[in-house]
């Protein structure tokens, strides 16, 4: 069915998504996760205009994995106060209108949860330059007291 070259090149794509993963920050996976997650509603609403139902759910449960799995338990609910709890509820609220949307066959829900990854997306890019001074100053100033090893 695929070639061996098809294959190596797919292989080695794995291996350019993996590596770039491992080297990128905790701020950078995020925004790859939110990049994720749009692209995957992105091709789910591709699929609902074809009418092909079986690549449209497994687009929209990608979409909810990445929600799920990644936006949402990489959240600190106690430490992050107030904006963490407001996040895993939208979080929430984005599984169930994904849900939905795969059940009622509904674009405008996909729309509707896109634009909300959008906002929150552009919000953390916006962040970016603030977290990455925020890395030079610990690296600069070395181990912490706070440091997890002994």
């Amino acid at each position: 069915m695929f070639s061996p070259a098809q294959s190596g090149a797919n292989a080695y794509a794995r291996v350019g998504v993996e590596t770039g993963i491992m080297g990128a920050s905790p701020h950078k996976l995020i925004a790859l996760l939110y990049e994720g997650a749009r692209k995957a509603i992105a091709q789910a609403r591709l699929h609902l205009q074809m009418g092909n139902v079986g690549p449209r759910g497994e687009a929209i449960g990608k979409a909810i994995r990445i929600v799920e799995s990644g936006l949402q338990l990489a959240l600190n609910v106690e430490a992050g106060g107030e904006i963490a709890q407001r996040l895993n509820a939208l979080y929430s609220y984005m599984t169930r209108r994904l849900l939905e949307a795969n059940i009622q066959q509904s674009e405008s829900m996909l729309v509707e949860v896109d634009g909300l990854l959008a906002t929150l997306e552009e919000a953390w890019l916006g962040i970016a330059p603030e977290v990455e001074q925020m890395a030079q100053q610990q690296r600069a100033s070395g181990p912490s007291s706070g440091s997890l090893t002994r």
